[in-house]
C-alpha cells in the first residue's frame, strides 16, 4: 500500500513541470509588425496572467467524494514558478479503498502555445475522447494498469483555455479486492473535477 501511495505522490509533482518550449517569439520582429497597427498587442491579448491556487479550485465536497479521508486542503508541490506552473495533489486509503486526485495549471504567454502544449500532450495519449464544454477545447482518457495483480485505473483529463493548460489526474484501487474502480467513476470524477478547476481558473481571470 505504501508503495503505490508512494508512487500517486512521485507522478503528482510533474505532470506539466516541464516548461514549453517556443512560448517566446523575438521581440523585434513583432514589434515591428504590429507598430503600425496595434499597441503591444501582446500583452493585451494575454487571458491569463497567473494560476489560480490549485488547492482551491476544487470544493471541499468534490475532494470528501472523490478522495475519501483526504484531507481537503490538499497538498501543493513546489514549483520552479509558481505564478505560472502550479499543481495539488490530494489522496489518501480508506479501508482498502485507495484514491488520488492531482490538479495542475500552466499559464503560457499565448493562446498558440498553450494549444501547441494541449496537442502534444493529448497526441501521447491515444484512446480517449473530447470533452465538450469545458474550456476551448477538452480531452479525457482513462486506462487501466495491473501490477502483482493489483488494478489501478487512472482517468486524466486536459484542458485548454485561451492560454491556460490544465491537467486533471484521478485514480483508484481497492486493495481487498484488487479490483480497480470502474471507468465510469474514474472519468466522471476527473471531469467533475476539471468543471470545478476550470471555473477557478476563470474567476482568476487576469
Amino acid at each position: 500500500m505504501a508503495v503505490l501511495a508512494a508512487a500517486g505522490w512521485a507522478l503528482s509533482s510533474g505532470p506539466l513541470a516541464a516548461p514549453q518550449a517556443a512560448e517566446h517569439k523575438p521581440a523585434d520582429e513583432k514589434t515591428e509588425t504590429q507598430s503600425a497597427s496595434a499597441p503591444s498587442t501582446s500583452t493585451v491579448s494575454k487571458t491569463y496572467s497567473a494560476a489560480p491556487a490549485p488547492c482551491e479550485s476544487v470544493a471541499k465536497k468534490t475532494v470528501e467524494s472523490l478522495v475519501p479521508g483526504a484531507k481537503t486542503a490538499g497538498k501543493e508541490i513546489p514549483s520552479t514558478d509558481s505564478q505560472l506552473r502550479r499543481t495539488c495533489s490530494w489522496n489518501a486509503l480508506k479501508g482498502y479503498n485507495y484514491r488520488w486526485l492531482d490538479v495542475s495549471f500552466e499559464v503560457m504567454e499565448s493562446d498558440e502555445a498553450a494549444e501547441k502544449a494541449y496537442q502534444g500532450r493529448t497526441e501521447e495519449k491515444s484512446g480517449g475522447g473530447t470533452v465538450p464544454g469545458l474550456g476551448d477545447t477538452a480531452y479525457s482518457i482513462v486506462n487501466l494498469t495491473t501490477e502483482d495483480k493489483q488494478q489501478t485505473r487512472e482517468g486524466q483529463v486536459f484542458v485548454r483555455a485561451s492560454n491556460a493548460l490544465m491537467i486533471v489526474t484521478y485514480n483508484g484501487s481497492d486493495f481487498e479486492s484488487k479490483k480497480a474502480p470502474s471507468t465510469d467513476t474514474i472519468n466522471k470524477g476527473a471531469i467533475k473535477a476539471a468543471k470545478e478547476a476550470v471555473a477557478a481558473l476563470e474567476d482568476g481571470k487576469g
